[in-house]
């Protein structure tokens, strides 16, 4: 049997599949491979054995336990949500952070703080070129951060950008990432190719919580049927405890209900297990369980995941820079058991596109968590799949 080649890889097991996530870890590694207008474009044949485009690639095989295992600290790893240091809630101490921000500004608080300490030297973040398409941003002023604290669910190629900019001398970079985006840096950090020093640019990585992102082109059609054209299109939120999604201009907010948005989701999120960032050094989302809609607002959820994470957030407490609560009773619990709905919807996805639950795509050696109620967690695969050749 012929072998394919990595990008060939690439095509079959992720682009054709409706896999790709669009975190643009596979583009701008060569003059070959581009991410453009939501998709990724295969421009010239490469028939290269290994390429990074499938190494670093989130959604080809990947043993994630294993890659858990080689960059947190055993102790930490739990089955519903990943590695966990510490959990609170928190939000930037500057009001005027604060009132800029999607929620309570912790993100941009703490990428504030490391450029400030010396821990990165600039910050990739998601932005938005002249014509209203997302795109990684590069900030080396941190007065800049608070331009890109609004949220939009659309995805953004973010680590397209940083496979431009990491040869341009920066040695650390935080960057945000949402879960998908940070699945393929942890797969840069533990790979062994020859050559390749991206990884010494990684400083560090915020993940974001994400339930899913949407397709533009559907999107776009949405929204035009509401008369809202794209480029006036500031942020968007789910508010707790209602079944929409607003969206918010500069003057006005329309609330779309949550059934219409449904057939713009991605397809590839609906084959992903992971809801918190379990691949961050600090993961950050809307507080959404355990308070009162009112008590919620302007706040946080923080996971505190690695040592580098850690530290940070040690600072943070050292410098005043976050106001930090603890998360009510119960927080916690209903954080993983709404991760656990998210990997088990999504490993029935998976099996539904396979037709056998022997062959997970993407996933090696998979276990399933399972809530307390249900018991202890159950071995789903063991199988050894080699890299989709089988």
């Amino acid at each position: 049997m012929i072998k394919l080649g990595a990008q060939a890889r690439l095509k079959k097991y992720v682009l054709t599949q409706g896999l790709c996530t669009g975190c643009g870890a596979c583009a701008e590694l060569c003059p070959y491979q581009v991410f453009y207008h939501d998709r990724t474009v295969q421009l010239f044949r490469c028939d290269l054995a290994d390429g990074k485009c499938y190494a670093f690639c989130p959604r080809t095989p990947t043993d994630y336990q294993s890659l858990k295992e080689q960059l947190f600290d055993h102790d930490d790893l739990t089955d519903e949500i990943g590695p966990v240091k510490g959990f609170f809630l928190a939000r930037a101490a500057d009001a005027g952070v604060r009132s800029r921000a999607q929620h309570g500004g912790t993100v941009t608080a703490l990428l504030e703080l490391a450029m400030s300490e010396g821990l990165v030297e600039a910050a990739l973040v998601s932005g938005q070129n002249d014509e209203g398409e997302p795109e990684g941003r590069l900030v080396t002023n941190k007065s800049d951060l608070a331009v890109y604290a609004k949220s939009r669910f659309t995805v953004s190629p973010t680590l397209a950008a940083f496979n431009r900019i990491k040869e341009e001398g920066r040695k650390k970079i935080g960057i945000v990432a949402t879960p998908c985006q940070a699945q393929a840096l942890a797969k840069v950090r533990t790979a062994a190719i020859e050559g390749y020093t991206g990884v010494q640019s990684i400083g560090l990585v915020i993940g974001l919580f994400c339930g899913w992102t949407l397709a533009a082109e559907k999107f776009h059609s949405l929204i035009g049927e509401y008369c809202l054209p794209l480029e006036e299109l500031k942020r968007m939120d789910i508010p707790p405890g209602r079944n929409v999604l607003e969206l918010c201009t500069a003057e006005k907010t329309l609330e779309v209900p949550l059934g219409e948005v449904e057939s713009c989701i991605r397809s590839a999120c609906r084959y992903c297990l992971d809801s918190t960032g379990e691949f961050a050094d600090v993961s950050v989302g809307a507080a959404r369980y355990g308070m009162g809609e009112r008590q919620m607002s302007g706040w946080n959820q923080v996971l505190v995941r690695s040592r580098r994470g850690e530290e940070l957030i040690g600072l943070a407490r050292e410098k005043g820079v976050l106001e930090i609560c603890d998360a009510p009773d119960g927080a916690l619990d209903e954080l993983k058991k709404a991760a656990v709905e998210k990997k088990r919807q999504g490993l029935e996805n998976i099996v539904a596109k396979s037709g056998s639950r022997k062959n997970l795509l993407y996933l090696k050696n998979y276990t399933q968590p399972r809530d307390k109620k249900a018991g202890r967690v159950k071995s789903v695969s063991r199988q050894k799949r080699q890299d989709g050749d089988s």
